[in-house]
């Protein structure tokens, strides 16, 4: 898939408001701090498309923006460790699952997690309420430069493997990816556009 355009739509909180066209939607979500930021402006070949921040816990609204304009790529809230109060992470966290539950438009969710860390507990947990809400999603695995191509394979079969010991059948498709080296971009791209091909088969 070529990026020919990517443009800015809206930011909110109240999933009511998200854009209303029938256009595919692949959101985007992970832990504070994961590289999301980076990863999608690497994605889209827009340096300053998604806010990037130091500072964990930046993106708190629903963020869409429209890409070659014919799908929505969705920059949501972080989950776990963010620099906000817990009112405002209850908030935000409140309007993540409605987004999840309420959005039909959406086709996939990208869970995106650090290549260089162990499955954490809270990247675990919400995976398995994905699946036990029939969200169809992927695993991105980022930060891949941060390791040597033998470490990148092993961690991310580790993490496979610890999602096969729950109460999955078969482990959800993954990616491995580079914000920096740009690992993983074709792959990432080729997959969105085969669910668009599907997607907009099913419409005709």
């Amino acid at each position: 898939m070529k990026i020919t355009s990517a443009e800015f739509i809206m930011s909110n909180s109240n999933v009511a408001k998200c854009p209303s066209e029938p256009l595919p939607e692949y959101a985007f979500i992970g832990r504070s701090n994961v590289g999301k930021s980076s990863l999608i402006n690497m994605l889209m070949e827009r340096k300053g498309l998604a806010k990037t921040s130091g500072r964990p816990g930046k993106t708190q609204l629903i963020n869409h923006f429209k890409i070659n304009k014919n799908w929505f790529l969705v920059d949501l809230p972080g989950y776990g460790y963010a620099r906000v109060s817990k009112k405002d992470k209850k908030v935000f966290q409140k309007y993540i699952t409605e987004y999840f539950q309420e959005r039909n438009q959406l086709v996939c969710g990208f869970v995106l997690v650090d290549i260089r860390h162990d499955p954490q507990p809270v990247d675990l947990e919400f995976m398995e309420w994905l699946g036990t809400n029939q969200v169809p999603f992927a695993i991105i695995f980022t930060k891949a430069d941060k390791l040597k191509p033998a470490v990148i394979e092993k961690q991310a079969n580790a993490y496979l493997r610890k999602l096969l010991k729950g109460a999955w059948e078969e482990t959800p498709p993954h990616f491995i990816t580079s914000s920096t080296s740009r690992i993983g971009r074709d792959e990432l791209l080729n997959y969105i556009q085969d669910i668009n091909t599907e997607f907009f088969s099913s419409q005709s």
